[in-house]
């Protein structure tokens, strides 16, 4: 199975089809009127179906095992046709449009079994996915398509070590390239040293000149760590919820993302992220927060406009 540690929970919905086609109108009344001989087919082929959206991962070998918050197996009627849909919920980290295929292919199976000792013509056909939503994939088109080619970003690193050519920088450089993979206009990594000063005056420099400041760096608990420090008293509005997302998500994966003291916010019109100096804390933050931090900028368009 791949790995899908990374991603975060959402809720995600699938609905798929399949059409059973009978070859006698005399089995089609019989279907609606409940007749046939194995008994009430609909109700069988529903249960069937429920089952088989749960026991997806059993039989699909890469499927993951999730959890299935509802699912509805629904009929209608066309002539000879008996058009199966199935829908399927999750509050998960993978979608679920498998899972509703899955249920939709058993479901007409059930039919094709149950009635084939009064129909030897039934066909089973157009075994498809309808609609799926949920994830980042949405999240990006929702929050994003019509802007995400204007947003201009810069990440800073703030280390002593870096600076002083000590060590090579990582994590701003994949943090970098993870904001590029997105479409955002991305300037060059910037480093610093752990000075208030210093990070303070990035912040006056860049406002004007961006939409996105990503400090990678300085948020942890030694002396040299002064980042929060420095950016908190700059912070026209604080967002607490962007840094509780990314502890949330961190704690998941490390007991100690609690200790991290990140801060993120507005100044002004430009969004100020700080995040851990460790290129897996960073990314991971990233992974929590991107794309849907990004709303931030349409809900601000959409005010303007």
């Amino acid at each position: 199975m791949i790995q899908i540690t990374h991603k975060s929970n959402s809720l995600r919905k699938a609905v798929a089809q399949a059409v059973v086609k009978v070859s006698k109108e005399s089995t089609m009344e019989a279907v609606i009127q409940k007749t046939v001989p194995k008994g009430d087919v609909l109700e069988f082929a529903r249960v069937a179906g429920l089952f088989a959206v749960k026991k997806t991962s059993d039989v699909i070998p890469d499927c993951h095992p999730l959890p299935v918050e509802f699912t509805q197996v629904s009929y209608t009627f066309s002539g000879l046709e008996i058009h199966i849909a199935v829908e399927v919920h999750t509050v998960y980290k993978t979608g679920v449009e498998v899972e509703a295929m899955h249920g939709a292919s058993v479901v007409a199976l059930t039919l094709y079994d149950m009635l084939k000792p009064i129909d030897k013509g039934i066909e089973i056909s157009n075994i498809r996915l309808l609609s799926k939503i949920g994830g980042k994939s949405d999240a990006m088109k929702l929050a994003l398509e019509k802007i995400v080619h204007e947003i201009k970003a810069v990440v800073v690193v703030c280390s002593d070590s870096v600076s002083e050519g000590r060590a090579e920088d990582q994590a701003g450089a994949q943090v970098s390239a993870r904001l590029k993979s997105m479409g955002m206009q991305v300037m060059p990594v910037v480093v610093l040293p752990d000075q208030v000063e210093a990070i303070q005056q990035a912040v006056f420099s860049y406002q004007s000149e961006v939409n996105l400041i990503l400090f990678v760096g300085g948020t942890g608990l030694s002396n040299r760590d002064v980042t929060p420090e420095a950016v908190r008293p700059l912070l026209t509005r604080e967002i607490d919820g962007i840094m509780e997302t990314a502890r949330r998500y961190g704690q998941d994966r490390m007991p100690f993302a609690m200790l991290s003291r990140g801060v993120a916010g507005m100044v002004n019109e430009t969004l100020v992220i700080t995040l851990p100096g460790s290129t897996k804390g960073a990314m991971e933050t990233v992974d929590a927060l991107f794309p849907g931090v990004l709303h931030v900028f349409a809900v601000k368009d959409g005010q303007k406009h």
